[in-house]
């Protein structure tokens, strides 16, 4: 479960972070952008000819989104480690899961909110033209997607280990 609590932390800050790291790889990046699948939606991004203007603005709101959930994210580690390092017989033990389960709870309240205010900050700084566009790319990688979940089912993999 803890796997995949830190997982699941990862990839939503890679999300919420997808903006930032387009605004940068578009600037000279090691690899000039990211491309292939799950990268949050970062290629889409690279696609939209954003302004330096505007990926100054994105880069500032990246940096501040993450500048506030530091403090929030530290204090979750801390929390999670204290548990981790308790014996399961200790006294307080079960009041300490229900206490990290409860932050986790509100770290992840907290992480899917930030994450709509920063699409919403970001989205606003699109023009227009620049939203709708963003509109087709994403309905063209739904497509992409349900044709491979299509693809997948009418080509079952044979064998005892499937990769998922």
């Amino acid at each position: 479960m803890r796997k995949n609590i830190s997982l699941a932390l990862v990839l939503a800050s890679a999300v919420a972070l997808a903006p930032f790291a387009i605004a940068s790889a578009q600037d000279g990046g090691p690899h000039g952008g990211f491309h292939g699948h799950g990268h949050g939606g970062f290629e889409a991004y690279s696609k939209l000819n954003l302004t330096d203007a505007q990926k100054a603005s994105i880069k500032q709101i990246m940096q501040t989104a993450f500048s506030q959930g530091k403090a929030q994210r530290q204090a979750l580690h801390q929390q999670r480690e204290a548990f981790e390092q308790m014996a399961p017989n200790a006294s307080g033990y079960q009041a300490a899961a229900a206490a990290l389960a409860q932050a986790e709870g509100a770290a992840t309240t907290a992480r899917v909110q930030q994450r709509a205010a920063v699409r919403a900050q970001v989205y606003a700084i699109l023009t227009s033209a620049q939203q709708a566009q963003l509109a087709t790319i994403k309905a063209q990688q739904q497509a992409r997607r349900e044709q491979w979940q299509q693809f997948k089912a009418q080509h079952p993999v044979s064998g005892s280990s499937t990769a998922q």
